[in-house]
């Protein structure tokens, strides 16, 4: 058995006890699925396969941790609702024969509340916040497979109620030499050691993932395709005011799906789809579609892009620039925003 096969048959072997522990049902530390980075929150998911030496796909994939990001930092800042807003710092070190590590701590603030009594006199305020520290490992195999790991110690609070977790990522990634970037990741496999509340462990946000990206040869254009948690099929989220089928107009009762509608409507709630466009050597344009994220936050009266995101990448000198929105439900659309730069770059 080479080392090839002996690392999918461990990530096989680490999956398959946690996939009866967190398939469905509720979890704990749900902050580890948001997206950090700007550009991969453009394209529409929380995973990629783009090896272009982008910190930010090291964080999220850890086979795309190479030498080529030695050195490089990542600073990633999202403004999200009503307050709360959350970040991370990335940096990446390579060493010549133990690999390519990077680092990163992770935040959450989910901003200050107030303390108050039943007869509404307030009393103070009260935090909450999550965090993450992550140490990533990358191996480059050979000249199409590399692998890769990541640990993480995880601690949140709420209030008085606290919590410590440890989770890891474990990923593979194939690159043809045609242009075509394939991985497999496994995320969030974890325990909590210490629940919030006695005799209330919850499981990890778990998500195996597979993502397929290609540069075309003829047009400055790179596509991706995430098929989002392969553990599991139906993803439907059944809200009774907005029924999958839709809404009989006349009686106001929910409308029963066709098989053929329904299996396309579960089928579809794994797929995100995204691209790139170069312009010239310093602007990229981006533009994702998540078909779940529309199909369970839209309003039907008016959707409009809900379910849609897009950015753009700007390189200044020694730093890429990376803006994006994504719009999960009409009152608003969160706001990612990334710097990365190589120090190495201020050496020469």
């Amino acid at each position: 058995m080479n080392i090839r096969q002996l690392f999918l048959v461990s990530i096989f072997c680490f999956i398959a006890p946690a996939l009866m522990a967190q398939i469905g049902g509720k979890y704990s530390y749900s902050f580890l699925e948001h997206p950090m980075s700007a550009r991969i929150a453009a394209l529409g998911g929380n995973v990629a396969a783009i090896n272009d030496n982008d910190i930010n796909m090291g964080f999220v994939n850890p086979s795309m941790i190479n030498p080529g990001m030695d050195h490089a930092i990542g600073l990633n800042y999202v403004n999200h609702f009503a307050g709360l807003n959350y970040g991370s710092a990335q940096y990446a070190n390579t060493f010549d024969k133990a690999g390519s590590f990077l680092g990163s701590l992770q935040f959450m603030n989910y901003g200050k509340f107030d303390y108050a009594d039943q007869a509404g006199n307030q009393a103070g305020t009260f935090g909450a916040s999550d965090f993450a520290l992550t140490i990533g490992w990358g191996r480059q195999l050979d000249s199409s497979f590399s692998i890769g790991a990541a640990g993480k110690l995880i601690y949140s609070y709420y209030e008085s109620y606290y919590s410590f977790g440890l989770a890891v990522d474990v990923a593979g990634t194939y690159q043809s030499k045609t242009g075509w970037t394939m991985s497999l990741v496994a995320r969030n496999l974890g325990y909590q050691i210490k629940p919030y509340t006695s005799g209330s462990r919850g499981a990890l946000p778990f998500n195996l993932q597979y993502t397929i990206t290609k540069r075309l040869d003829h047009v400055p254009f790179r596509f991706s395709v995430i098929y989002d948690h392969i553990e599991k099929w139906d993803l439907t989220y059944d809200d009774p005011l907005n029924p999958a089928g839709g809404t009989d107009p006349i009686t106001g009762e929910p409308k029963q799906q066709s098989a053929i509608n329904k299996y396309a409507d579960q089928f579809m709630r794994h797929i995100i789809i995204g691209g790139e466009l170069y312009i010239g050597k310093n602007l990229i344009l981006r533009g994702g579609y998540n078909y779940r994220r529309r199909a369970e936050l839209k309003v039907e009266e008016r959707t409009k892009l809900v379910g849609f995101s897009w950015g753009v990448g700007v390189r200044i000198s020694k730093f890429k620039i990376n803006y994006s929105r994504a719009t999960h439900h009409l009152v608003g659309s969160p706001n990612y925003l990334s710097l990365t730069f190589d120090l190495d770059s201020f050496r020469k």
